[in-house]
């Protein structure tokens, strides 16, 4: 048995999972069971997978303007959901026992901190090695968590960061994770989607934080939708319906609410532009697909900071949206063509654990 738990926070930690599953299935007929919650088992499940849906995390603090907030908070919050995951991971992997069993965290280190004591294989999915959340004195408290992390790592029989650099001790650098596409050509995919226009794509992942950068997009589309003839669709995700209060006006031309849909990484391999937060999957299945993306993070997360500074992005060009969005379509080649999107990271991963399935006695 493969038991993978999968942090529910985001929808990122689920979609490269199922990446990786899509090529594990090839690799072994051993069972594969996800432990995960909210939106993450819906779209897991979904894909054909055995779900349970038992963990409740906290949303961060985020206010209106998309700034994180309360963070000393929510890091106490954090503590708490972290002990009743480790009682549910204890649970799921004392019913696995007798099994031949190893445990596969994305993200979820109280599986690890459990799989450890239970002297499990563990392999860890994760493009975090420490957290920079706090500030001045309250850093401290972050300081020894992050020491804690660091033990759970160098624990592990394996970590896949994906990413690129070198492989040392037990990390594996294996690049981008992304979702295998049903088909590679656009046109059809384009007319499956009913796209007929150049097309920005909105996506504000699995959480309710991006409520901002819908409202800020809709209306720089507007300016620009009175100099280019495109459309935008909006993929609002599983925690916000956004159709009421932003959508249903009298001028809502050329703007199509998507809401929640399993398949979003081919509607950003079929669109032009996408324009969302700056979350890790969204942004390596923009580079794989070469699908051009504006990626605006949510203001003081230091993991999306990080991810959109590395892509030219920073919180304030949510006021230059329409500039950025024009810029973008007069150098663009609308017309792109089909090409071989390569599944290496998620093959290299699916190869790691089946290794060390197979080293587990």
């Amino acid at each position: 048995v493969i038991l993978f738990f999968t942090s529910p926070i985001g929808l990122g930690h689920a979609t490269r999972d199922i990446a990786i599953c899509e090529k594990l299935r090839s690799l072994t007929n051993d069972k594969i069971l996800f432990v995960t919650g909210q939106a993450a088992s819906t779209i897991i499940s979904n894909n054909g997978y055995v779900a349970y849906n038992v963990y409740t995390p906290n949303d961060f603090q985020v206010n209106y303007s998309m700034h994180l907030q309360s963070m000393i908070k929510w890091l106490i919050q954090y503590v708490s959901y972290y002990k009743r995951c480790k009682m549910i991971a204890q649970h799921f992997i004392k019913k696995n026992s007798k099994c031949k069993l190893l445990i596969v965290s994305d993200e979820d280190f109280a599986s690890i901190a459990v799989g450890k004591n239970s002297n499990k294989r563990r392999v860890l999915i994760t493009d975090i090695l420490k957290t920079h959340f706090l500030k001045g004195l309250p850093s401290i408290i972050e300081y020894g968590m992050n020491r804690s992390l660091d033990h759970m790592i160098r624990s592990c029989d394996h970590v896949i960061i994906p990413d690129y650099g070198n492989d040392i001790d037990n990390k594996s650098y294996i690049g981008p994770i992304v979702r295998e596409l049903t088909t590679t050509d656009r046109v059809a995919l384009r007319k499956k989607f009913k796209i007929h226009k150049p097309t920005i794509l909105l996506t504000i992942g699995g959480t309710p934080s991006g409520k901002y950068l819908i409202e800020m997009t809709i209306k720089a589309f507007k300016k620009l939708r009175m100099k280019l003839d495109i459309e935008l669709l909006i993929a609002s995700g599983p925690s916000i319906d956004v159709q009421d209060k932003f959508l249903c006006t009298s001028d809502i031309g050329n703007i199509i609410y998507l809401g929640f849909v399993n398949n979003l990484h081919e509607y950003i391999y079929a669109s032009d532009l996408v324009v969302s937060l700056a979350g890790r999957s969204t942004i390596d299945e923009s580079i794989v697909y070469e699908t051009p993306g504006i990626f605006i993070p949510i203001k003081n997360h230091f993991e999306q900071e990080d991810n959109a500074r590395r892509m030219g992005y920073n919180y304030e060009d949510i006021f230059r949206l329409e500039f950025l969005m024009e810029e973008k379509f007069d150098n663009m080649n609308v017309t792109r063509s089909n090409k071989t999107i390569s599944d290496g990271g998620s093959r290299k991963a699916a190869k790691i654990i089946s290794e060390t399935l197979e080293s587990c006695y």
